[in-house]
């Protein structure tokens, strides 16, 4: 489960990590009661990446100037996400900027702290200044580990470690952890619950405060989807085979954005809706990959002839299809998608077509 940002600062506050003083909005009316002097900074509450990047954190001048951003945010949303919730925090000088983290590293079996004296950006652009610091979890976050960054970072990682070990989180990030007038302050907060601990957790939101519109609507059609951050949706049958598909597109430099599994479905209202969910993702490509056993080949080409038929789509659609009634779907599909014959070659043609 994924918290929104100013959901993980007031974790943050309860663990004694300094945050930048805000408060959250759910209309302009809302300006009146902000008890922090201007400037601002407006942060639209939603659960995607690069949100800065979108039009997602703008600072106000003034209070019309922040109306103005209330709009633009609420009516434009940002990357497809509707803004419900807009944080509006104090502006503080930085002097540095860190990026601080803890996750679970399921290859080695232990916690990973990683650090890095750059923050602010995207961490993989920077990858190799990262410092990576393993932690037994038999053992956990020790004065050697924290002697490995600067000090004036060590106490807030203590304080993460403690909430991410308590809160049983998959992740636990700072980016930035700014360094103002000798202070150290949480810029930001992605926190990432595992779903099977959440039950210990009756503090935390509601599950559903983490899905995006259209998370939620694909969980209301019974599908299972997820959105990811890269741009080549997929649609195959089975979490094995969606998950070899997302690894194949890795091979060949593609990233996997959405992904859909239509698991055992012979339906093709169904695929139709599957498709329909796609389009809304907008991706840039959409990759199919279907062994068919239950889900039969012909069923979910008639779905996909059906849907483009009905609607104009702009992405180029690739689809790998074996199975039962291989063949005749081949036949529905030739004229509306591009195919191939194994999963290989099918993610190579994904990744040029983009």
């Amino acid at each position: 489960m994924k918290l929104l940002e100013y959901q993980g600062k007031e974790l943050f506050k309860s663990y004694g990590i300094p945050v930048p003083k805000g408060e959250v909005i759910e209309k302009k009316d809302d300006f009146k009661k902000i008890s922090n002097p201007l400037p601002w900074v407006l942060k639209a509450q939603v659960l995607v990446g690069g949100r800065g990047k979108a039009g997602g954190i703008k600072i106000a001048e003034s209070v019309e100037e922040a109306e103005r951003i209330f709009d633009e945010m609420v009516v434009k949303g940002v990357k497809g996400e509707k803004v419900r919730k807009i944080l509006v925090e104090e502006k503080i000088g930085i002097d540095k900027e860190y990026y601080l983290s803890f996750f679970i590293d399921r290859s080695s079996k232990q916690y990973l702290m990683m650090f890095c004296s750059e923050g602010g950006v995207e961490i993989e652009s920077i990858a190799e200044k990262v410092k990576k610091m393993y932690v037994n979890p038999l053992v956990g976050l020790q004065n050697y580990h924290l002697r490995k960054i600067p000090q004036e970072a060590r106490g807030i990682a203590k304080n993460l470690f403690r909430l991410f070990i308590e809160k049983d989180c998959e992740l636990a990030e700072i980016n930035p952890l700014i360094i103002s007038n000798g202070r150290a302050i949480a810029g930001d907060a992605k926190i990432i619950v595992d779903n099977n601990a959440i039950y210990r957790h009756e503090e935390l939101p509601n599950e559903f405060v983490e899905l995006s519109s259209l998370e939620k609507e694909a969980r209301e059609k019974n599908i299972a989807f997820v959105q990811l951050d890269g741009n080549i949706g997929v649609i195959a049958n089975g979490a094995g085979l969606t998950m070899a598909t997302l690894d194949a597109l890795n091979e060949f430099n593609g990233k996997g954005g959405v992904f859909l599994d239509l698991g055992g479905t012979d339906d093709v209202e169904k695929v139709k809706q599957a498709f329909e969910l796609m389009a809304k993702a907008n991706q840039k490509v959409i990759l199919i990959n279907l062994f068919g056993g239950i889900t039969k080949c012909d069923t979910v080409a008639k779905g996909i002839v059906e849907f483009m038929k009905e609607r104009n789509i702009s992405q180029p659609v690739v689809a790998r299809i074996k199975g039962i009634n291989e063949e005749e779907a081949k036949k529905m599909l030739k004229d509306y998608v591009i195919t191939a014959n194994s999963l290989e070659e099918a993610a190579k043609k994904a990744v040029e077509v983009i």
